[in-house]
């Protein structure tokens, strides 16, 4: 059932509906060199082969999983011959491009670059990570999106009545809620979708008259697990990670449990959950909760302890708290001013009264000398220069358990202040 050209095409209307820029390329046969980047099933490999065909080229494919730099050289100086001789040109498709090396990439880059080849490459991973940047740099790239339900719905359809390379041969009698649900849980993945419904035409026995009845029990057979699209070392470990993490930022529980769930069936490494939500808790929730950073570090270590299917409980109760936390990042935003300060500025010395005395001779060089202990004042507190210059890293926010902290630093820094005042002033005995 693979398309032969862009009518019988399913899915991709964000670049290939008629006015749309891949497509007005392809009809006016203006293609230069493409990576095509998106999750299987999504019609990659299909739509080069349409390319080739209706921009009249010489359809040459290569697999980055099987091919090697024999293979290369002898397809590129095909192209060459060709080209030289008849004038015909070459499109070279690449499969799963991002398994090649840098050096086998590399490869590619002067017959792509002088027009030996137009050069298609397929992947599943960012070519923007995985991808040489010379190749990206000389190929426009196109991301590939899941299939919807009505598409592959009317894909399944087109497969049923299709007598020459469908199932239109068969007599059938198919459930809509069969149709429904293979294409619910192909997860926009055509090709599992066409693989299921093959699966239930040739394995389910003709009624007596001859019909194949597919109902929504035997798709479900067929079909069985959705297989979640989800790859350790592929962009949908990073995207739904990073979905679960702004989920919880933006404090919606239902959300981040949805992408938890997700990562928890795909059998994502519950240390690594773990370690994100102590990251998030002191990122975002900070000092408006300060429990949440405690309770994360309590579900890392039982996560840590007992492993998949009983570390979903802790994990679950940590990511729902931190969601439902008051909010605050004041804490990332001040350690990184510092840290900004100290890169860009002159770095500070510590003052005299703040260098450690404990040591013979501390006393000549002045070290501790005017410093005052703390708890020896009311409140256990006593203004008095600690960084000697005027700076401000830190801002409290009024969220949560951290508006009484700004209650406690604005009492300080008031009294901080007034203590600058008096040294700055003519009047001051310290002048």
């Amino acid at each position: 059932m693979r398309p032969q050209n862009l009518e019988e095409y399913h899915g991709q209307r964000h670049i290939l509906a008629p006015g749309k820029l891949l497509r007005r390329a392809i009809e006016a046969d203006r293609i230069q060199s493409l990576i095509f980047y998106g999750p299987p099933g999504t019609g990659k490999t299909s739509l080069a082969q349409i390319i080739a065909n209706q921009t009249k080229s010489r359809f040459e494919r290569l697999s980055g999983v099987e091919s090697n730099v024999a293979d290369m050289r002898r397809v590129l100086a095909s192209a060459a011959n060709r080209l030289a001789n008849s004038g015909a040109p070459t499109l070279l498709f690449i499969d799963e491009i991002h398994r090649f090396n840098k050096a086998q990439q590399d490869i590619l880059l002067p017959d792509v670059e002088n027009g030996t080849v137009r050069l298609i490459g397929a992947t599943t991973h960012n070519p923007f990570f995985f991808v040489n940047s010379p190749l990206v740099s000389r190929s426009q790239i196109f991301e590939l999106q899941p299939l919807n339900e009505p598409e592959i719905q009317s894909l399944l359809k087109q497969a049923l009545a299709d007598q020459q390379r469908g199932l239109g041969h068969l007599k059938f009698s198919v459930d809509t809620d069969a149709i429904r649900h293979l294409a619910k849980v192909a997860d926009g993945d055509a090709r599992k979708a066409l693989n299921s419904l093959e699966i239930a035409a040739l394995t389910t026995q003709p009624d007596a008259d001859g019909i194949i009845h597919i109902t929504i029990q035997i798709a479900e057979e067929c079909i069985q697990k959705k297989a979640v699209v989800y790859d350790g070392d592929e962009d949908a470990h990073y995207d739904t990670i990073s979905a679960f993490i702004k989920s919880m930022r933006g404090s919606d529980p239902d959300a981040t449990l949805y992408w938890l769930a997700k990562m928890i069936h795909a059998g994502e490494d519950p240390r690594f959950i773990a370690r994100r939500i102590i990251i998030h808790a002191a990122e975002d929730v900070g000092l408006a909760d300060p429990m949440a950073l405690v309770l994360a570090n309590a579900a890392f270590h039982a996560a840590e302890f007992i492993g998949w299917p009983e570390a979903r409980i802790p994990i679950a109760e940590a990511a729902i708290y931190i969601a439902c936390a008051n909010k605050s990042n004041s804490v990332v935003k001040a350690i990184d001013a510092a840290l900004g300060d100290i890169r860009s500025g002159k770095t500070l010395s510590v003052p005299d009264h703040l260098k450690d005395s404990h040591y013979s001779g501390a006393n000549q060089l002045r070290h501790g000398q005017g410093y005052k202990y703390s708890h020896d004042f009311p409140g256990h507190f006593v203004p008095q220069d600690y960084l000697g210059a005027d700076k401000r890293f830190y801002d409290p926010t009024e969220q949560g358990v951290e508006k009484k902290i700004k209650a406690r630093v604005d009492y300080w820094r008031e009294h901080f202040a007034k203590v600058k005042r008096d040294q700055a002033s003519p009047d001051s005995p310290q002048k």
